[in-house]
């Protein structure tokens, strides 16, 4: 089993592209999909299933192995590493491209977004998560505490936990990747704010620990970091407790989903004609 489902905002990102998936197409009704920054292959199975072909690509070799190892069995389904800032597929490639929790990793966003626009064949949609700027309160204090104090600074955080953990050095503000997205040639179909108040205090802090201590990648970087454990997920199956944790997400989403706060965003974006 993948206990990652566990996670509520790992979960609400599945889901959040599972859904999005569905609203778009039948089953292998997307000729040719790219899933960019596959990381350990947790999601390739769920969306190969709506492809024709899939290619799952990542700047870690380690990730890629892990990820082909874990979905052997998917027939539709490649790996192969490759830099989300300079990819090497051709124009227009792509109809379909899924990329969570990338673009805040890459170093230069807008480029990343330029090259996703890039391999898109017109009228064809890219679903993307990435952690929003705008984080509640609940999820990292003190690092909402030291944005609103700090004056004369450039960094974005006082502590690398929190929102800032797992690698993160700086989140995606929603004002500047609207302004990314029109100057690549890609409009905004759906913008929505993914886990509240009530998931950012459930995670507060401490997921970010866990990563650091159990993640063979803990900081998602090109080159694996030595994590005490080295865990990887050893299936894609959902546990059977998920349940408890949709129970968390429908609370969370019912009641503490409001204002522009959130830890993450889900996006669906489509090349213009």
């Amino acid at each position: 089993m993948n206990f990652k489902f566990l996670f509520p905002t790992f979960r609400n990102r599945y889901r959040f592209v599972q859904r999005r998936l569905q609203q778009l197409g039948a089953p292998q009704s997307f000729e040719n999909g790219l899933n960019l920054g596959t990381g350990e292959g947790d999601y390739d199975r769920m969306i190969a299933g709506y492809c024709q072909q899939l290619t799952g690509c990542d700047i870690n070799a380690d990730d890629i192995a892990h990820a082909g190892a874990l979905n052997r069995d998917v027939s539709n389904l490649q790996y192969e590493t490759a830099n989300a800032l300079e990819l090497h597929y051709p124009d227009a490639h792509f109809d379909l491209l899924v990329s969570c929790e990338v673009l805040e990793h890459v170093g230069q966003p807008d480029q990343m977004i330029r090259e996703i626009a890039r391999v898109l064949r017109p009228g064809a949609h890219a679903i993307l998560t990435f952690p929003s700027q705008e984080f509640p309160f609940t999820y990292d204090p003190v690092n909402r505490i030291w944005q609103l104090l700090r004056k004369d600074s450039d960094r974005e955080y006082l502590i690398s936990q929190g929102a800032y953990a797992f690698g993160h050095e700086y989140l995606i503000p929603s004002a500047a990747f609207k302004t990314w997205v029109a100057d690549a040639g890609l409009e905004i179909v759906e913008f929505s704010r993914l886990s509240g108040y009530l998931v950012g205090l459930l995670e507060m802090y401490w997921t970010g620990l866990v990563q650091r201590i159990f993640k063979k990648n803990a900081q998602n970087l090109r080159a694996d970091t030595a994590g005490a454990l080295k865990i990887r997920p050893g299936s894609t199956r959902e546990p059977g407790l998920v349940f408890i944790t949709d129970f968390i997400l429908a609370i969370d989403r019912w009641v503490f989903t409001w204002g522009n706060r959130s830890v993450g965003k889900g996006v669906v974006l489509r090349k213009k004609a």
